[in-house]
C-alpha cells in the first residue's frame, strides 16, 4: 500500500547507516511522495541497489527533511537546516550529542523494540545456559573430560524460581512472556510501581525498591538504557541485597552495572554467576578477571544482533513515516530530558 501526501514538494529522507536492498525497496513502493537518499548507494544492471554506508555531503545534508542513521554529529546537525526528524537505528541513545539535537529543535525516536524479541531471547538463553552449568560444561567438553556426579549436584532448573527484570519496558516485556512460560515467577523494576502490572509480570517493584525487589530474585536481568538515573545502579550495596547464589545478567548497557562491585561479589562466592552481553568499559579489557571466572558468560554484545532488523526496523519507519507525513504524534519519541 503506498501513503501518499498532497504537498508538491518530496519528503528528504537521508538514510546514512546499512540498509537491507529490500528494505530500501519497499519503503520507496510504499512512500513513492518520499525521496530515499542512501550516501554511496549504487544500482546494479538488474535494477537491484547496492547499499554502502558513506558519509553524506553537505549538500545531501541540506536537502534533508528526515535523517535515519546511528549516528548525527553536531557539525551535520548544522549542515542540516531542514532536517525536522532524526531516527536513530538503535534502542540507546547515550552516544549522541541530545543536546544539540533537541537545540536544533530536531524530533528524536529511536529504535526501542526493533531488537526486544531476540535480546529477551538470548537473555533467557544465557539464564537456561548457566542454570544448567553449560559453560563449566563445554570446558570439560573441550578438555574432553566427562563430568557426572558434580554436574549433578550444581544445576538447577528455572521453573519455580523468581525473576527479576529491572527495566520493564519492550526487552522486559518479551522476556517475560518467555519466561512465565518457563513456570517462573516474573517480577519488575521501573522508576514508579503504578497500580497497573502489565501482563505476564507477577509484581512491579519501584527503584526506591530495588533492595527489597533483589532480595528475592533467583535471577535479575538489566535491560535498561544507560542514563544518568541508571549509571552504576546495581553496585556493591544492591550485590550485597541479593539473595546468596543469585544470578546477574546484563543485555541493557554495561554502565548500569558497577564493574568492579560485581566481581568482588562474583569471586566472594556470594552472586552464584553471570552472564554479561555489555560490560564497562567496552570492548572489556584482555585484563579483565571476568574472562577467567568459570562462572560467567560473556556474549560480547551480540544480543542485538538478529536476521530480522530491517524487517522491524522497516515496518516502524513505514509507520513513524505515515504519522509524520500526516502530522501524528510519533512512536518511539525520545525524552531529552531522561535521555530515553
Amino acid at each position: 500500500m503506498t501513503h501518499e501526501v498532497s504537498a508538491t514538494k518530496p519528503l528528504n529522507v537521508l538514510i546514512i547507516m546499512g540498509i537491507s536492498v529490500d528494505a530500501l525497496g519497499n519503503l520507496r513502493q510504499a512512500f513513492p511522495s518520499c525521496r530515499f537518499v542512501v550516501p554511496g548507494e549504487e544500482t546494479d544492471s538488474d535494477g537491484r541497489y547496492r547499499i554502502a554506508e558513506a558519509v553524506p555531503s553537505e549538500a545531501e545534508l541540506a536537502e534533508a527533511d528526515v535523517l535515519v542513521g546511528w549516528q548525527v554529529t553536531p557539525e551535520q546537525l548544522d549542515h542540516a537546516q531542514q532536517l525536522r526528524w532524526f531516527h536513530a537505528g538503535s534502542a540507546g541513545v547515550e552516544h549522541l550529542d541530545l543536546k544539540a539535537i533537541h537545540q536544533h529543535g530536531v524530533t528524536l525516536t529511536n529504535s526501542r523494540g526493533v531488537s526486544a524479541p531476540n535480546m529477551a531471547e538470548h537473555a533467557l538463553g544465557m539464564m537456561v545456559a548457566l542454570a544448567r552449568r553449560f559453560p563449566r560444561l563445554m570446558r570439560e567438553q573441550a578438555a574432553h573430560s566427562w563430568r557426572d556426579d558434580d554436574t549433578h549436584r550444581e544445576v538447577r532448573e528455572l521453573g519455580g524460581e523468581t525473576l527479576l527484570i529491572i527495566g520493564t519496558g519492550e526487552i522486559g516485556s518479551q522476556l517475560a512472556s518467555r519466561a512465565a512460560a518457563f513456570d517462573m515467577r516474573v517480577e519488575g523494576v521501573r522508576r514508579r510501581a503504578h497500580a497497573d502490572t502489565p501482563p505476564n509480570f507477577d509484581r512491579i517493584w519501584s527503584t526506591d525498591d530495588l533492595g527489597n525487589a533483589l532480595s528475592g530474585a533467583d535471577h535479575v536481568v538489566v535491560t535498561l538504557p544507560s542514563t544518568p538515573e541508571t549509571r552504576g545502579l546495581l553496585d556493591a550495596s544492591a550485590f550485597a541485597a541479593c539473595k546468596a547464589g543469585a544470578l546477574i545478567y546484563n543485555v541493557g548497557r554495561g554502565a548500569v552495572i558497577d564493574t568492579d562491585a560485581l566481581v568482588a561479589a562474583l569471586q566472594s562466592g556470594h552472586l552464584g554467576g553471570a552472564g554479561l552481553d555489555v560490560t564497562e568499559p567496552e570492548p572489556l579489557p584482555a585484563d579483565s578477571p571476568l574472562w577467567d571466572l568459570e562462572n560467567v558468560l560473556i556474549t560480547s554484545h551480540t544480543s542485538g544482533a538478529s536476521p530480522r532488523y530491517w524487517e522491524r526496523q522497516e515496518a516502524l519507519l513505514a509507520e513513524n513515516l505515515a504519522r509524520f507525513q500526516d502530522g501524528r504524534p510519533l512512536r518511539n519519541l525520545v525524552d531529552f530530558d531522561h535521555a530515553y
